[in-house]
């Protein structure tokens, strides 16, 4: 089966619609008509110059367009994922497999959606007319952004919560004086002032310390910001089979950021093209506060060796390569079919290619950026406690909710950098979180367009009470295995992988990718350089299926901290992830078996269509009216 991924390096002087050469492989006879005829093309032109079809929405200005997508891209990933995989994955040497894969997939990738939504001006159910029996990745995009909508807006109502609790005389988890401490509890910082001694403890050597006339195990000592994390934030019960009751604080909190979230999306996209000024943006001011006061600390300057230093030994390690893929995966926003939703909203016309390459820029950099004020923090807060920075590093919720609250206890006014930095999450997360929201109800939307669009704010806001009342599940007391559940599992990177293998599939293998690269340059007035068509066809495909397969080979059960979840957990877990995975060969299988004809025909209608973009777009324009016609009548 060809790909069309030809050698010419511009296309000058190829012809405009390429052969269909699986279709001739297959089938002796000519497969290359084309679908319509230009009476029937502008026939279709005539009729909908009679019909106002719904407002659909543009963008007001280029720049709304380039921070909408700067804001889905630049996420809580780029903040707490990011800095901790370089310390982890080497330093300085983690950004040698963080570029490859960034050119590699992550950029061809990015750019690819982006150009899909602009090019069809549709959602993400819609672009796949372009090959039919791929609209299942639609459907298993919509299903996976539910999973993400419903549990990664947890993570700003903690955030909500901490920066409430923030805003008092002093930071609740500085002292072990609280109704929610225990006796083992001992601030970090004052642990070198204990009375320890050496103790033989079940026949091996260690150190007991008295704590309030009580004498403890150096290894049983916990601290007021974990305890205040686990024992006040979450009231985290044993295990998932003990979910407790809902934690109404949280219950609050959630349904504010739900209410927040509601407001940027329900008039469109207008709309949200002005929210984004001050999500996408304030957060870079916020950043460079933190960072100013970052550096001027003791200690910050370990700390941002540990981040930079290159080891370059940890490039053997086929983990280190793992990260560097599944990072740009998730902090670019891919698969889900945001990029596809927001890009539908351009002009044909725009320069999507320009676009793509600034946002790509702009988010890796975030990405380095946040990495010196994150471990700037993370090297004081060693040096205070006298620990290495091995053990103070830590990533995802860890580094938010434990390790900067117990930063911030050593600075002066501390509830303020306090509020900051919450703020700051809220933000970052907040602009994520609602394109997110946009790219699915973009493409239920255009799905069905006469029956939603004019009824938009109503099912935007039942979409969103929904999504609040099934998150209330990650907010009871066992709401963390939930949450830790969704995940690794629901939103996971095989997931994310299988997606993007059979949409990258979808347009460079089976539509065509001389056929996607006209469209191009149709839009934009010239071809991109060959690259792309390279990685669309060979390297994008390769590591997503490699990668998915090494997931799978090396996947062991999850646990949280040393609690290891039931068997049906795992098999919830494991329903989650396949929701969405299943929905792309079930599609197809469904597809081929209703579509009538010989293997020829069935090939020509949903696998490899004759219809070049202009083509697409005029019978797609056709559809609607239609559609529209049939809606009225």
């Amino acid at each position: 089966m060809s790909s069309n991924c030809g050698n010419d390096s511009d296309g000058g002087d190829r012809q405009k619609h390429d052969p269909i050469e699986m279709g001739k492989l297959l089938c002796p006879k000519d497969l290359s008509a084309p679908a319509a005829t230009d009476t029937t093309a502008t026939s279709t032109s005539h009729q909908l110059s009679k019909v106002t079809l719904p407002e659909r929405g543009s963008w007001s200005s280029k720049l709304d367009f380039i921070l909408s997508v700067v804001g889905l891209a630049i996420g809580l990933g780029n903040v707490w994922r990011f800095p901790y995989l370089c310390y982890k994955n080497g330093g300085g040497a983690f950004i040698l497999p963080y570029i490859l894969t960034l050119f590699l997939a992550g950029i061809p990738m990015f750019f690819m959606e982006l150009a899909l939504g602009q090019m069809l001006t549709i959602g993400g159910l819609g672009v796949f007319k372009i090959a039919p029996i791929f609209k299942g990745i639609g459907y298993a995009a919509a299903v996976m952004s539910c999973w993400m909508n419903v549990y990664y807006i947890v993570i700003l109502a903690w955030a909500v919560f901490y920066f409430f609790m923030s805003m008092r005389a002093d930071v609740p988890w500085r002292t072990c004086n609280n109704w929610w401490n225990t006796v083992s509890c001992v601030s970090q910082y004052e642990r070198k002032n204990l009375n320890c001694w050496d103790k033989m403890i079940n026949g091996t050597a260690g150190k007991v310390c008295s704590v309030a006339a009580v004498n403890i195990s150096t290894t049983e000592l916990t601290d007021p910001v974990k305890e205040f994390w686990e024992r006040r934030a979450l009231q985290i019960s044993s295990g998932i089979d003990d979910l407790g009751n809902i934690r109404w604080e949280l219950a609050g909190t959630l349904l504010l950021v739900w209410i927040l979230c509601y407001f940027c999306i329900w008039k469109g996209v207008k709309w949200t093209g002005k929210v984004v000024y001050f999500t996408a943006l304030f957060p870079y001011v916020l950043l460079t506060v933190l960072l100013i006061r970052g550096i001027t600390l003791p200690g910050a300057l370990e700390g941002i060796k540990f981040y930079i230093i290159p080891n370059f030994s940890k490039l053997t390690h086929s983990e280190v390569w793992i990260d560097a893929v599944t990072q740009i995966f998730f902090s670019y926003g891919l698969g889900l079919g945001t990029l596809v939703a927001l890009g539908s909203y351009n002009k044909f016309t725009n320069n999507v290619y320009k676009d793509a390459l600034i946002v790509c820029t702009v988010n890796s950099s975030t990405s380095m950026f946040a990495g010196f004020v994150i471990f700037s923090v993370i090297g004081f807060m060693a040096h205070e406690q006298q620990r290495p920075i091995a053990e103070v590093a830590a990533s995802g919720p860890g580094l938010a909710f434990l390790v900067y609250p117990s930063a911030v206890l050593q600075l002066p006014g501390s509830q303020i950098w306090s509020c900051l930095f919450f703020f700051m999450l809220l933000l970052i997360g907040l602009d994520s979180q609602f394109c997110t929201m946009e790219g699915f109800i973009t493409a239920i939307i255009d799905e069905w367009p006469q029956l939603l669009r004019k009824r938009k704010e109503i099912f935007i806001a039942i979409v969103c009470m929904l999504s609040y009342l099934v998150g209330l599940t990650c907010i009871t007391q066992g709401g963390m295995y939930i949450f830790q559940i969704l995940d690794s599992y629901a939103v996971s990177g095989f997931c994310l992988l299988w997606l993007i293998f059979f949409e990258c599939v979808s347009i460079s293998w089976c539509y065509g990718v001389d056929r996607f690269y006209d469209g191009i340059k149709d839009m934009i007035g010239y071809y991109p350089t060959i690259w792309w068509k390279f990685c669309w066809c060979v390297t994008t495909p390769a590591i997503c299926l490699g990668v998915f397969f090494f997931n799978i080979v090396q996947w062991t059960p999850i646990k949280y901290l040393d609690y290891s979840y039931p068997w049906w957990a795992h098999a919830f877990g494991w329903f989650t992830a396949l929701s969405s995975m299943l929905y792309i060969p079930a599609y197809m299988f469904w597809l081929w078996k209703r579509t009538p004809g010989d293997l020829c025909e069935k090939i020509r209608a949903i696998v490899r269509i004759d219809e070049d973009i202009t083509r697409l777009r005029e019978k797609m324009q056709h559809e609607a009216y239609a559609k529209e016609v049939e809606f009225n009548s």
